[in-house]
């Protein structure tokens, strides 16, 4: 199994249909071979290869807004979940991005977006978005409607550990990133 090393640049690349779609670079914050954190730094570059699918919908930005975000992968999870952060470093909330699996390789981690994510802000408050992107990408044909019950299996998993103060993300509660030089 590929294993990254603190500090190591590797890119967050985005399949769809098993196609490179988007990468960006991220920075290794920490790795155990099942959870993987990574940063994803204001400026960020994107690069979007030509996919027989088409444009990705990013494919105006060149790169990454002001944010700063820690990234936490755990194996095998339908979702990833972000810590954002303002430019200056103040919390901002946490971000959990229903996408594929993580998968690894020299370098890299291969992911997909699902359209579907939940902003839980620093009170607990929960608000879900972009709910119809699930209906809008089955029909486009960039996901099955297999993986759209999938997603909402897994959506109702995270939304019963949430009630239950479940969350395996918890050690990152006190994180943040270090003051700009």
């Amino acid at each position: 199994m590929v294993r990254f090393q603190r500090g190591e640049v590797i890119e967050r690349r985005e399949m769809l249909h098993g196609d490179l779609w988007l990468t960006t670079p991220v920075t290794v914050v920490d790795d155990d071979g099942d959870r993987l954190a990574v940063r994803l730094d204001p400026g960020s570059a994107f690069t979007f290869p030509p996919h027989p699918f088409g444009a990705h919908p990013w494919a105006h930005q060149s790169h990454w807004g002001a944010s700063i975000v820690l990234q936490l992968y755990r194996s095998g999870d339908l979702y990833s979940v972000w810590k954002l952060f303002e430019p200056d470093g103040a919390f901002r909330h946490w971000y959990l991005n229903f996408e594929a699996p993580m998968g690894r390789g020299p370098g890299h981690i291969d992911t997909g977006d699902y359209g579907l994510d939940l902003i839980v802000d620093a009170s607990g408050r929960r608000q879900w978005k972009d709910v119809t992107d699930l209906h809008h990408q089955r029909v486009e044909g960039r996901i099955t409607a297999q993986t759209a019950l999938d997603v909402l299996a897994e959506a109702a998993r995270v939304e019963a550990a949430l009630d239950a103060d479940d969350r395996w993300w918890a050690p990152w509660d006190d994180w943040s990133p270090e003051p700009a030089a």
